[in-house]
């Protein structure tokens, strides 16, 4: 039986959900949240300007996280990464934290209809302002045109969250 924690990522649509789970998962399982988000209004506050901005600062801070990460889990501490794994290719750099040492993981996959996140991005622009920006129907369509529901080949643990529009 391994001493290691666990690695517990989310797969979903912009508004899914994903950080208020994350949040939640955190608190439970008296895990290290980690927010992409946060660190990244930290570390480049107001550099972030379009979705182009966002995937260069996300790809400059992925690097210095993923050692750091590992470790924490190797200490026998479970980490939750409120940070996107909606293509394989984002997938593919939790899998790279995790599978060297065989640390057990978890993939929560919102599978959430769109009219529901585009409901619950209309809520968090009231709730967060300085996501207004970001938070629009025409980001979501853009960032939902490279969305890709992970795949029983891609051989995650998955937890599969259903959410449809009532």
């Amino acid at each position: 039986m391994s001493s290691y924690g666990t690695l517990i990522f989310f797969c979903g649509k912009m508004g899914a959900g994903k950080s208020t789970l994350s949040g939640k998962i955190a608190r439970e399982r008296g895990a290290v949240l980690i927010s992409e988000d946060e660190w990244l209004a930290a570390l480049f506050p107001g550099e972030i300007k379009d979705f182009n901005d966002y995937i260069s600062y996300s790809s400059r801070l992925k690097p210095v996280l993923r050692s750091h990460v590992e470790q924490v889990l190797l200490a026998g501490t479970s980490v939750v990464l409120d940070f996107p794994g909606n293509t394989r290719k984002q997938r593919a750099w939790f899998k790279d934290i995790y599978s060297q040492h065989g640390i057990p993981h978890e993939l929560y996959y919102l599978s959430v209809d769109d009219e529901v996140c585009l409901k619950q991005l209309k809520q968090r622009q009231k709730e967060q302002p300085k996501r207004a920006q970001f938070d629009t129907e025409e980001v979501f369509r853009m960032v939902t045109g490279y969305f890709e529901p992970p795949e029983e080949s891609e051989a995650f643990n998955l937890q599969i969250v259903e959410r449809k529009s009532a």
